[in-house]
């Protein structure tokens, strides 16, 4: 695996960008987001793998995968297990690697229950609120890890 690999994991109904509540999450498919990451992890000097999943389990199998392949960092949008999934945190803790967590929308300013990160408690960095460049913000804080 390339010396700065820098996976992208998408957790639930992140498949759905692009059409699920536009007027919170906007109009880029995540293969609009994933092709915006390439591009500019190619400018960075980093080589950009994009991941999506409906299901917590292969979310962790992942985060372990990037610690035993020695990738450099991992973006994790973990969507609603974010707020429910004691597991990622666990995962994420249980790695060397260093996670950052993103949102495309800011979850502080939404629903009561969205306040609390399990992934926020466990991982490095936070990027929220940006829209789509919420990822773009992020793959430039981890490529210069």
């Amino acid at each position: 695996m390339a010396d700065k690999t820098i996976y992208v994991l998408n957790g639930p109904n992140l498949n759905m960008l692009g059409t699920r509540q536009p007027e919170i999450y906007g109009h880029d498919t995540l293969d609009d987001i994933a092709a915006r990451l390439v591009a500019r992890g190619a400018e960075l000097g980093v080589s950009v793998d994009v991941r999506q999943s409906n299901h917590e389990g292969h979310l962790i199998d992942w985060l372990h995968e990037a610690h035993f392949e020695g990738v450099h960092a991992v973006l994790l949008n973990a969507g609603a297990y974010t707020h429910t999934s004691i597991a990622l945190h666990d995962a994420i803790k249980s790695i060397t690697v260093p996670v950052i967590e993103v949102h495309l929308s800011d979850p502080e300013t939404r629903e009561p229950f969205r306040h609390l990160s399990y992934v926020g408690m466990a991982a490095v960095d936070c990027v929220k609120g940006l829209g789509a460049n919420s990822y773009v913000v992020a793959l430039e804080k981890a490529a210069a890890l």
